[in-house]
C-alpha cells in the first residue's frame, strides 16, 4: 500500500469535484476546492475521521469494499478506479459485466434527478446506486446486508419486500423479473454469477421455480408501476429504463402524470421522505 500516493490521489479527486457533480448544495463561503472531506465521507458512507487519515497518509488499508464506495463517490472512471486499487495494494476487480462499478456517466444524470425517484440497478437486479427520493420511496438498499441489495433475492426470500405492492400486481411484477434474468442469463450464458442467481433462488423458492420453468423471455421494459408507500399512500408511476453502453447496467426513473393524484403524492413524499432522511 502506498500511502503518501493514495492520499494525494484522493486528495486531488476530491479538489476536482463541485457539490453539483455530485448532487449536492455548495452553499454560501466555500473556501475548499472541490469537495469537503464530510463530503466525501458521507457519499462513500464512512466516518469523516477515517477518511481524513486516509488523506494524511495513516490511515488502515481500505477493503476492497471500501476501495468500490470511495470510487463511486469520488466519480471515478473504471481507469481510475483501478489506480485507486493499486495504490491500496489490492487487484482491481475484473471489468465484466458483474464489476458493480457505476459508469460516471449514470451517475451524473442520477445526481441531477432531485425531484423523482431514480436508481442503478445491475441487469440481474443489484442495486448499484440510488437517489434521495428512491431511498424515501423504497428503502436504503446500502443499509441492508450485500446480499440483501439485490431486487430478485429480495422478491422471492424476503416476504416483506412484497409489502412494497399491492397484492394484485405482485404476479405480474414477479414473472416480469423472472423473464428479464432469463433473457439475462441466456445473453450471458457463462456468466457464473446470473447462473448462481438462478440456482440459489430456483432451490430455495418454489415460486421462483414455478416462474422459471414457464420458461417466459423478456427484457425489462418501460412500464406503469404501483408502490404502497407507508406515509403517502398508493402511487403509480410510471417506469422508464435507461440502458448503459454494454446494457449490463440500468437508469430506472419513476414519474408521475403531472396533475395526477400520484404526482401530487409525489411532492409530499419528496418533502416527507427527505425529511425522514434528513432526521436520521
Amino acid at each position: 500500500m502506498d500511502r503518501p500516493e493514495l492520499a494525494d490521489f484522493l486528495r486531488r479527486s476530491r479538489a476536482r469535484l463541485s457539490p453539483a457533480d455530485v448532487g449536492l448544495t455548495g452553499g454560501p463561503r466555500r473556501r475548499t476546492p472541490g469537495l469537503r472531506r464530510e463530503e466525501v465521507a458521507q457519499l462513500a458512507c464512512m466516518s469523516v475521521d477515517y477518511y481524513t487519515r486516509l488523506e494524511q497518509a495513516r490511515g488502515p488499508r481500505p477493503s476492497r469494499q471500501m476501495l468500490t464506495t470511495l470510487a463511486r463517490a469520488l466519480r471515478l472512471t473504471a481507469d481510475e478506479r483501478d489506480h485507486l486499487f493499486h495504490l491500496s495494494g489490492e487487484e482491481p476487480p475484473r471489468e465484466t459485466a458483474g464489476s458493480g462499478h457505476v459508469r460516471p456517466g449514470l451517475l451524473l444524470v442520477l445526481d441531477r434527478l432531485h425531484d423523482t425517484p431514480a436508481q442503478v440497478v445491475s441487469d440481474i437486479g443489484d442495486v448499484l446506486a440510488q437517489n434521495a427520493m428512491s431511498v424515501a420511496l423504497s428503502g436504503d438498499a446500502s443499509a441492508r446486508p450485500p446480499a440483501m441489495r439485490n431486487l430478485m433475492r429480495r422478491m422471492f426470500t424476503d416476504p416483506s419486500a412484497a409489502e412494497l405492492f399491492p397484492p394484485e400486481d405482485r404476479e405480474h411484477l414477479a414473472r416480469a423479473s423472472v423473464a428479464n434474468l432469463r433473457a439475462v442469463l441466456a445473453s450471458r450464458p457463462d456468466d457464473p454469477r446470473a447462473a448462481a442467481l438462478v440456482a440459489e433462488l430456483r432451490a430455495v423458492s418454489e415460486d421462483f421455480a414455478r416462474l422459471w420453468d414457464e420458461h417466459h423471455v423478456a427484457l425489462r421494459r418501460s412500464d406503469a408501476k404501483r408502490f404502497l408507500h407507508p406515509v403517502v399512500g398508493e402511487l403509480t408511476l410510471d417506469c422508464e429504463v435507461l440502458l448503459s453502453a454494454g446494457h449490463d447496467q440500468q437508469l430506472i426513473v419513476y414519474t408521475a402524470r403531472p396533475g395526477s393524484r400520484s404526482y401530487e403524492r409525489l411532492q409530499l413524499l419528496r418533502v416527507v421522505g427527505l425529511q425522514d432522511l434528513t432526521a436520521r
